[in-house]
């Protein structure tokens, strides 16, 4: 769940940059749709751990006094490298919009991978709640893959 947050809000992150990067109505929206999702997502999953006394935070363990931003990659399968945010934070237009939707493609992608992981875990899954959730998270994204992946040919 803390790995999933993070994951989450690297997508919100990505949405923040549009207001200044892209004209299009229909990314704009996607966007939104987006960033309203994950965000009701990370409260739902920040709201489960607290009730059962878990942390909102990944425990980095030694990695405690390290700066995590650059290494979120390496966390969590999908999630975009400091290079990639980097290159989507200076790019605008048509550039912007191409390595938006790559990225967030890469991104989902990612968090379907770990869905499929935690029910490959013996005993994970199991919580009615936590299979709801997963499985709306996995059908929400495969959604949005297919609508970014005709964007992109509507916009190569």
């Amino acid at each position: 769940m803390q790995g999933m947050i993070m994951h989450h809000a690297q997508a919100v992150e990505m949405v923040a940059l549009m207001p200044d990067r892209t004209d299009r109505k229909d990314l704009r929206l996607l966007g939104s749709r987006i960033s309203q999702s994950q965000t009701a997502e990370m409260n739902f999953m920040k709201q489960w751990l607290v009730a059962r006394g878990e942390s909102t935070e990944m425990k980095m363990g030694d990695m405690d006094d390290m700066d995590m931003s650059s290494h979120h990659h390496m966390l969590m399968p999908g999630m975009l490298t400091a290079k990639q945010m980097e290159a989507l934070k200076n790019a605008k237009g048509a550039e912007f919009d191409k390595l938006f939707l790559t990225g967030m493609i890469q991104h989902h992608g990612g968090a379907l991978t770990m869905v499929k992981d935690l029910f490959n875990t013996a005993g994970a899954g199991q919580d009615a709640q936590i299979f709801n959730f997963a499985t709306d998270v996995d059908s929400g994204q495969r959604a949005e893959i297919k609508i970014m992946q005709k964007m992109l040919g509507e916009n190569p």
